[in-house]
C-alpha cells in the first residue's frame, strides 16, 4: 500500500475514532506530553528567550523525532502504518471533546444555571468566568469552538497530510507548548516566546483552511467572506483572526470585544460588527459548523496527500525514461 493511501486510511480511521469515542478520561498521550514538558521546564527555566527556545526544541523536536522513528519502523507493514496513523490522529485531534465541553456549557446556560456554566468554561478556554455574564459566556464558547476547530482538528490534519505521523505529533506538541508557556504571564513572557512564535507558524496553514471551510460549510458564505476580509487582520492573533471572523460571518453573530484573562482586561476589536449578539442557541450552531469543517478538512487533507503522491510518482516515472 502506498504512503498516501496509508495516510488516508489511517487519518480517516483516527478521526472516526475521535467522533465515536472522544478523548480518553485517563492516560491521554497529550496529557503525558504536558507532564514531560513541565518536567523539562523545571530543569531549563530561565527568564530568557534562548532558554525558552531550547525548551521548545527539546519538547517539540523530541516528539517529532520519536514519531519519525515509529513511522520508519511501521513502513515494513501497511497495516501497521495505518494503525499507527490512526492511533496518532485519534490522539492529537479533539473535535468531539471540544463539542462535548461546549454543549455542556450551553446546556447549563439553557437551564439558567449560570454558575454551573462558569464552572465548566475553564475546560474550554482561559477566560475569567467570573467576569462574564450569560451573553459573555456564550460568546466565549463560540470563540473557543472556532479557534479550537483550527488548533484541535484542522491544523493537525494539514500537518499530517504534509509530514505524516511526525507532522501530526509535532503539531500537537507545538500547540500544547503554546497553551502551556506561550501566554504573556510574567514567568513566560520571554521563556515562552519561542513556543508562541512557532505555534503561529505551525498554525498558519490550518487557520486559513479552517476559514475557507467555514465559508463553504456555514449558512452565509458571503457574510463569512466579508467578515474575514474586513476584520481578521484586526485580531491580535494572526491565526485566530481569520478563523473567528469567518465563523462570526458564517453564523451571523458578533465576536470579539472586551474580555478578561486572569484579571487582565483586553479590549479586542469586534468581528462582524453587522451581526447580532451571540445567543445560547448559537453554541450548538457553532459546534455543528465545527463538525462540518472537520470532516471537510479530512477530505481536503486526503485529497492533498493523494495529489502530492501522484505528482511524486509521475516525477519518478518521468525521470526513469
Amino acid at each position: 500500500m502506498r504512503a498516501d493511501r496509508v495516510f488516508v486510511c489511517g487519518a480517516t480511521a483516527g478521526l472516526l475514532g475521535d467522533l465515536l469515542f472522544g478523548d480518553p478520561r485517563r492516560g491521554h498521550p497529550v496529557a503525558a506530553f504536558g507532564r514531560a514538558a513541565t518536567a523539562v521546564e523545571r530543569l531549563l527555566w530561565h527568564d530568557h528567550r534562548g532558554w525558552g527556545a531550547l525548551h521548545t526544541a527539546v519538547c517539540a523536536g523530541g516528539t517529532a523525532a520519536g514519531a519519525a522513528l515509529l513511522a520508519r519502523g511501521a513502513r515494513r507493514s501497511p497495516a501497521l502504518g495505518v494503525a499507527l496513523t490512526a492511533a496518532t490522529t485519534w490522539a492529537v485531534v479533539g473535535g468531539t471533546s471540544l463539542g462535548r465541553e461546549a454543549r455542556a456549557v450551553g446546556a447549563a446556560l439553557a437551564a439558567g444555571d449560570t454558575e454551573r456554566a462558569r464552572e465548566r468554561l475553564p475546560h474550554l478556554c482561559g477566560r475569567d468566568p467570573h467576569a462574564l455574564d450569560e451573553a459573555g459566556i456564550a460568546r466565549a464558547v463560540v470563540e473557543s469552538v472556532a479557534e479550537n476547530t483550527s488548533d484541535a482538528v484542522v491544523g493537525a490534519l494539514v500537518w499530517g497530510a504534509l509530514a505524516g505521523v511526525p507532522g501530526l505529533a509535532a503539531f500537537r506538541a507545538v500547540n500544547t507548548l503554546d497553551a502551556m508557556v506561550g501566554h504573556r504571564s510574567p514567568r513566560h513572557l520571554r521563556f515562552g516566546w519561542a513556543s508562541a512564535r512557532l505555534d503561529d507558524l505551525a498554525g498558519w496553514p490550518g487557520a486559513r483552511l479552517t476559514a475557507v471551510l467555514a465559508v463553504a460549510a456555514g449558512g452565509d458564505p458571503r457574510g463569512a467572506v466579508r467578515a474575514w476580509r474586513a476584520d481578521a487582520h484586526r485580531h491580535p492573533s494572526p491565526n485566530a483572526g481569520p478563523v473567528e471572523a469567518a465563523f462570526a460571518g458564517a453564523l451571523g453573530v458578533r465576536l470579539g470585544g472586551t474580555l478578561s484573562y486572569a484579571g487582565r482586561v483586553e479590549h479586542r476589536p469586534v468581528l462582524n460588527a453587522p451581526g447580532r449578539p451571540v445567543a445560547v442557541a448559537d453554541i450548538e450552531r457553532a459546534v455543528r459548523l465545527s463538525r462540518r469543517v472537520g470532516l471537510l478538512a479530512l477530505g481536503a487533507a486526503a485529497a492533498g496527500r493523494w495529489a502530492a503522491g501522484r505528482a511524486a510518482r509521475r516525477g519518478t516515472q518521468g525521470g526513469t525514461r
